[in-house]
């Protein structure tokens, strides 16, 4: 399991016994302990002091949060409903769920402390209701479909305040914060193309059918079904059985449970609290109309973001905003297909989808296969996959002739108009002024772990990671390009440095003292930026990438 070698990985003086031990599959149970990494990094930042504190956030892992990214700005996306009808019994979605809520529960000091916090901040509030908007109609519908309680419609808040871009140091993505292996073992598909744990409809759908096993599992308990969501059903059940064992009482509040998942159930039904009793708490629920204000559309084939965009009449970053699942520039061509879009807009786009054959979605070029020209590197060039390209071209391997010519599809706009695709959020990341005047690239070779690239750049592990939206325990692929981001020569910021990159080649009795003296750089950004190793000498004739302030060189 990751949380193995994350452990490992923070402390230098058990490296080599850590490389000997063979970490364990990522079975259901294990990955659904992810949320134990913040108890374990906080004993790590117990007992290794300064050199944990370096790689991972030990404030955040004492309070027991994993935290969540929230990576973009909001997007406001234009709805315009409909009247609400005068049958309709609540005008306020959320008036909706306060009349049906299910969970009988005593209140207590850790619910009293969850709900002090949220009465203290009703900003927050605002934020989420301007995210759940879009969705929170048809969410609340599913649930009730689906005969669940409507408590559950709260928690996306605990979760990840409505966001579906949302993403954990734990790998948690989406709206309900899916591991990648529970993702998938609740049906939402994973691919290149599309992440069904980012799609708010596919994700609830997974959230339902995970939801209810563990209610089943729990025999009914909704509290224990509840804190085995945030932390594993093994980890619950594992308590259950100690207090039993121990003649203890075995409901929820006495089971011994990670920090984080004794905070996580109240936080729930301290929000179904306020939303029960607003009036004798005096706080303002944010008003989401009771009505359906999106729809689903059904495609049927692969489509360009932006085509589809055009026809509904939206920006590409509104339909993204609403079709968050989809992590490039068209849908997968394997489905799915369907796509989220104004109540208002539906007519006109399903007109247009109507009117536009399937070959007529998307945008291809008729590529001539020059030398030096492979399948990857085309999918590379055009932002596609190798397979798509064999698929569409028919081809039997993956080699590929001079002179020859391929058929590929391609982005109908340039890439900075899919502004929310999976590519464009991590050149986003990357590009921002993190903690650091400049930044270097560095290419994953076999073997590299966060924690040798975060000591070789003498840089912090977990914002390594977080540079390069990912978690201090994703798995690095070679040849993936990361960004680090490192610190002037007198170590302070410059806000407005221009950073430029010169390639210099190397003359007789050049040294690396001497170059980077020349340049006004140190030693260490040269053997960074390159590559490098101060033991071996210079040659004649060798090119140097040197990043150098323009404004102060």
């Amino acid at each position: 399991m990751r949380l193995h070698t994350l452990l490992c990985l923070s402390l230098v003086s058990i490296l080599p016994a850590c490389q000997m031990m063979e970490p364990h599959s990522e079975t259901a149970e294990q990955i659904d302990q992810e949320h134990e990494i913040a108890q374990e990094i906080a004993t790590t930042c117990e007992q290794s002091g300064e050199l944990a504190d370096k790689a991972f956030d030990c404030e955040a892992a004492d309070e027991g949060i994993i935290p969540v990214t929230h990576p973009k700005e909001e997007v406001e996306v234009e709805i315009a409903p409909e009247p609400i009808p005068m049958d309709v019994a609540a005008a306020d979605v959320w008036q909706r769920v306060s009349q049906n809520l299910a969970f009988e529960f005593e209140d207590n000091a850790r619910i009293a402390s969850q709900r002090n916090w949220y009465l203290k901040h009703p900003a927050y509030m605002q934020r989420v209701a301007k995210r759940a908007k879009p969705f929170l109609y048809l969410i609340v519908e599913r649930l009730e479909e689906e005969n669940m309680p409507l408590e559950l419609a709260l928690l996306p808040i605990v979760e990840s305040a409505f966001d579906p871009f949302a993403y954990s140091h734990g790998r948690a993505a989406g709206m309900w914060q899916f591991v990648p292996a529970t993702g998938k073992r609740f049906g939402m598909k994973q691919t290149w193309w599309y992440d069904g744990r980012r799609d708010v409809m596919a994700s609830t759908d997974g959230a339902i059918a995970y939801l209810r096993y563990l209610n089943e599992m729990f025999d009914g308990n909704w509290l224990h079904a509840l804190a085995a969501y945030n932390s594993g059903e093994g980890r619950v059940a594992r308590a259950i059985k100690k207090n039993k064992k121990l003649g203890k009482s075995t409901e929820y509040w006495a089971l011994d449970l990670p920090k984080e998942t004794r905070a996580y159930v109240p936080k729930l039904l301290a929000l179904a609290d306020i939303l029960r009793d607003a009036e004798k708490y005096s706080f303002s629920w944010p008003i989401i109309e009771n009505i359906k204000v999106t729809e689903m559309v059904d495609v049927g084939s692969q489509i360009d973001l932006a085509l589809a965009a055009d026809m509904a009449g939206l920006s590409v970053e509104a339909l993204h905003a609403l079709n968050p699942g989809y992590n490039r520039w068209a849908t997968d061509p394997d489905g799915p297909f369907n796509l989220l879009v104004p109540v208002d807009k539906v007519e006109k786009f399903s007109e247009a989808i109507a009117a536009t054959e399937t070959k007529e979605r998307l945008n291809w070029v008729r590529h001539k296969i020059k030398s030096g020209d492979s399948l990857l590197k085309l999918a590379h060039k055009y932002h596609t996959t190798t397979d798509i390209i064999s698929q569409v071209n028919e081809l039997k391997g993956n080699v590929i002739r001079a002179g020859e010519y391929l058929v590929i599809p391609v982005a109908l706009k340039s890439m900075d108009f899919y502004s929310l695709s999976q590519d464009q959020r991590l050149a986003d990341t990357q590009s921002k002024h993190k903690s650091g005047t400049y930044q270097v690239k560095h290419q994953v070779k076999s073997g590299d772990t966060m924690w040798d690239i975060s000591r070789k750049y003498k840089v912090n592990m977990r914002s390594l990671a977080k540079w390069n939206g990912m978690a201090p325990t994703d798995t690095l692929r070679p040849g993936k390009e990361l960004v680090v981001w490192l610190k002037g020569k007198d170590g302070k910021k410059h806000s407005d440095a221009v950073i430029r990159t010169l390639t210099y080649t190397v003359r007789g009795g050049d040294s690396l003292a001497r170059i980077a003296q020349k340049f006004k750089v140190n030693v260490s950004d040269l053997v960074a930026w390159n590559q490098i190793s101060t033991q071996k000498y210079l040659q004649p004739g060798q090119k140097l990438k040197i990043k150098v302030d323009v404004t102060r060189t």
